[in-house]
């Protein structure tokens, strides 16, 4: 059994700019699984750097408020509300309220450095 805390996990400043928490990744721990999972904060007034992923992606946001941008269009999302990301979209996330915009990313293959391009 493997179960994590948030509280435990090592916070860096990802590639896009956001606050991550990496969760699960089956190429750090031995899991049966092809996906990975992280925990992302986006602070008020900030936004993540456009990029895109060769792998899918799905937000799950679990609080706050924000400006979703997908290829050329775009939607409010908040908690409550999940948003799947194609591969190889360009995407950015941008926070539009006064707290923390916090949500999970599931990537289907798991997320990989190479994988992802900063545009």
């Amino acid at each position: 059994m493997i179960i994590k805390s948030l509280g435990d996990t090592f916070e860096f400043s990802a590639g896009d700019s956001s606050f991550l928490k990496e969760l699960l990744h089956p190429a750090k721990e031995s899991l049966a699984i092809g996906y990975s999972l992280a925990h992302a904060v986006v602070k008020p007034g900030q936004k993540t750097l456009p990029h895109r992923l060769k792998s899918a992606e799905v937000y799950y946001v679990l609080e706050g408020r924000g400006l979703m941008h997908i290829d050329g269009e775009r939607a409010e999302v908040e908690a409550g509300q999940a948003v799947y990301i194609p591969p190889l979209a360009v995407q950015s996330i941008e926070n539009t309220g006064a707290n923390d915009l916090a949500f999970l990313c599931i990537v289907d293959p798991a997320w990989r450095a190479g994988d992802e391009e900063i545009l």
